[in-house]
């Protein structure tokens, strides 16, 4: 009987492992067996890096709405009810885009926002918070 050689999918998974983990700290990156488990734990980490970024940049855009909106007297919450309230649709990133490039823009979409009957009935608040 001829000699059967085996293993080559199983050595090629742990050198693909091995591959991966190159440059990881101690037997992370020597030892087959923690290479795979450090591998997965570290795509795992990458994709709920990438949901947080999302996350952290959008509350970011709302920062910079806020600052711009309470320097007009108005609070971000009703500054963006209002915006929806007439029907203009701009997304926070292109919001906190004008308001930190392009003051005089967000000037005209701020006053645009006043005539909303939304902003006419939270006026009292308004007042209260600049008292």
């Amino acid at each position: 009987m001829v000699r059967i050689k085996r293993g080559n999918v199983a050595s090629k998974r742990r050198k693909k492992y091995l591959r991966f983990t190159k440059g990881f700290v101690g037997v992370n990156s020597k030892l087959a067996v923690l290479a795979g488990e450090q591998m997965k734990q570290s795509l795992n980490f990458a994709y709920i890096g990438r949901r947080l970024k999302k996350r952290d940049f959008r509350r970011f855009w709302i920062y910079r709405i806020n600052a711009a909106s309470r320097a007009r007297l108005n609070i971000y919450s009703i500054f963006i009810g209002c915006l929806r309230n007439i029907s203009i649709f701009l997304d926070r990133k292109v919001l906190s885009l004008i308001a930190f490039n392009d003051l005089s823009v967000f000037n005209l979409i701020e006053r645009k926002s006043r005539l909303s009957p939304l902003f006419i009935s939270k006026k009292r608040e308004l007042t209260k918070m600049t008292l």
